[in-house]
């Protein structure tokens, strides 16, 4: 059995999806639906589970011993917002909550495989390598990186990431964010904003260095990333912090001109200025150091980002069914 925390989330039903597609469904989903509005209880209607746990009574059963015991905890679950402001709620959520499930898994030598986040690593100043030894070095920009840190850092000194592996998601896209708000993709937001008005808003750069729209991110497909879940969990002996991304880092118009592409329309973008308080805070690049996970044995090739826009574009977004569902599957074959 496999239990995913936050399995109705973003991540955590595309692994959902990824194990169906393996013939699985001996899973426990783990998460808090919301209300109705959020679409979040939508990401499950299509997949197949054993059992749904809310958050709130899980670690009671777990700890009581009242679920049979898991082979592996996917632990997705946590706040993802980077805009969060109640340091107390992201402390309980993403760090307290995080060390009971760890403490289990370390009891019970259940596998662990954890979000992290690229967060973590601030304005990059300290580079993007995810080497256990420059955590301390990681200064995040925000309270819900520094929540994640506070857990790695945690994980590495009591030793669980000499057994669990914890996953530092870039600019992750793709099926079943839509519940996100603005936190979801800049694919899902430019395809939004294509259908409405035929154009799409990019931030104006306020760094000579960088010209509009060309400021640098890692845009990760899910698919890459449930892949290398997937294989994590067939490759126990691949423990510690591992980078999720694609790579390689592409500009805004980059990713901008795939979406148009995969709805066969020409590029229409508007620079628009960049928000105050966002200013002081933004990141100019990113890219993640992959090199750690192909040492461990993970040879998969990584998602191309015109690659990933079009199948998410054309087989999700502007199709009927932008939600994975285990009886269309022929979309991620």
């Amino acid at each position: 059995m496999i239990i995913i925390t936050g399995g109705a989330g973003f991540i955590g039903s595309a692994m959902l999806w990824e194990l169906n597609m393996q013939g699985r469904d001996d899973i426990i989903v783990v998460d808090a639906l919301g209300s109705t509005a959020t679409g979040q209880w939508q990401n499950l209607s299509g997949l197949r589970f054993a059992d749904f746990i809310p958050r709130d009574t899980f670690l009671p059963l777990l700890e009581a011993g009242a679920l049979s015991d898991p082979t592996a905890i996917i632990h997705m679950g946590a706040i993802s917002a980077t805009t969060e402001t109640d340091a107390d709620l992201l402390i309980e959520r993403n760090f307290a909550f995080s060390k009971s499930v760890a403490a289990y898994c370390m009891r019970k030598r259940v596998r662990l495989i954890y979000a992290s986040s690229a967060a973590t690593y601030g304005d990059g100043s300290a580079g993007y390598e995810d080497d256990e030894a420059k955590i301390d070095a990681l200064r995040p920009l925000n309270m819900y990186g520094y929540s994640k840190q506070l857990f790695d850092r945690w994980a590495l000194k009591n030793g669980v990431l000499e057994r669990a592996a914890g996953l530092k998601f870039f600019n992750v896209y793709g099926p079943n964010e839509y519940h996100k708000g603005e936190m979801t993709s800049v694919v899902y937001k430019a395809f939004r904003q294509i259908r409405e008005k035929g154009s799409v808003n990019l931030f104006k750069s306020h760094r000579p260095d960088y010209l509009d729209g060309q400021q640098l991110r890692d845009f990760v497909s899910i698919r890459d990333c449930t892949a290398i879940m997937a294989w994590l969990l067939d490759h126990p002996e691949a423990s510690g912090l591992f980078n999720a991304g694609s790579g390689e880092a592409r500009t805004f118009n980059d990713l901008v001109r795939a979406t148009f592409a995969a709805l066969d329309l020409e590029p229409e973008i508007t620079y628009i200025p960049m928000p105050e308080n966002l200013q002081g805070r933004y990141q100019y690049h990113t890219c993640a150091s992959m090199e750690k996970l192909r040492r461990a044995g993970y040879r998969k090739p990584m998602t191309t980002l015109e690659e990933g826009v079009r199948e998410y574009v054309r087989d999700y977004l502007d199709s009927e069914t932008p939600y994975y569902d285990v009886l269309n599957h022929t979309k991620r074959a």
